[in-house]
């Protein structure tokens, strides 16, 4: 089995969603779901790349290791993979790979994290993420008019052709592709994932509270 490391990247200053990474969902701040998910599936090495005192006080709490990410690569255009390259380079040990969780994606089905790195060493790719199929009839406006882009008018749901979005819940990077600085590469496997976890991406507060719907349910009912 290859050498992960898993990496969490929860930065201060949230424009849309002020102290997000910290908010509580149940019993936990999104990023301790993330957190969580990463002890349950069974790995150890895990670090928290983040500004924030606050997670960095939490983080330790948890005896999860903590990067601290300069200033400069914790804007709100700033690029993740600058976060990852400078994670990687603080670590002493070496990684054949990184594991991404992203604490805005805080619902994730148990099994999905071992499913992924099985595809990922098994496929030999340099890159994975996980994305979801798109139902939607979706169009542009132009001068009031709706043009259909992915349909045309009268055809059924089912009969579209089938579209993915990148769903965030996980993705995983070989640590060469890093070095090339890239975080997808050419050799990018698209794990799709068929669960409503899927639909949970937290950047607004009504996608917190979609988020604690969803944790609800899922919760009263002990179901992934």
């Amino acid at each position: 089995m290859k050498k992960y490391l898993v990496l969490i990247p929860a930065r201060k200053g949230s424009q849309r969603l002020p102290g997000k990474n910290m908010k509580m969902l149940g019993d936990l701040p999104l990023v301790g779901h993330s957190i969580s998910y990463a002890l349950k599936s069974g790995f150890y090495d895990i670090f928290v790349t983040t500004n924030d005192p606050d997670i960095v006080q939490y983080s330790s709490k948890r005896n999860v290791k903590v990067i601290n990410r300069p200033d400069a690569l914790a804007g709100n255009e700033e690029p993740i993979l600058t976060a990852v390259q400078h994670a990687v380079a603080s670590v002493e040990k070496g990684y054949d790979a990184v594991i991404l969780l992203q604490p805005t994606n805080p619902l994730r089905p148990k099994s999905l994290l071992r499913k992924a790195i099985e595809v990922f060493e098994y496929e030999n790719v340099e890159s994975l993420m996980t994305v979801s199929r798109n139902e939607h009839k979706l169009g542009t406006i132009t001068d009031n008019r709706f043009i259909p882009y992915n349909y045309k008018m009268g055809q059924r749901s089912q009969d579209l052709e089938p579209l993915y979005f990148e769903n965030g819940l996980i993705y995983i990077v070989s640590t060469k592709l890093l070095k090339k600085g890239s975080l997808l590469g050419n050799t990018n496997y698209p794990l799709i994932v068929d669960h409503p976890f899927s639909e949970i991406d937290i950047d607004t507060e009504s996608d917190f509270e979609k988020a604690e719907m969803y944790y609800e349910f899922y919760k009263e009912n002990n179901s992934d």
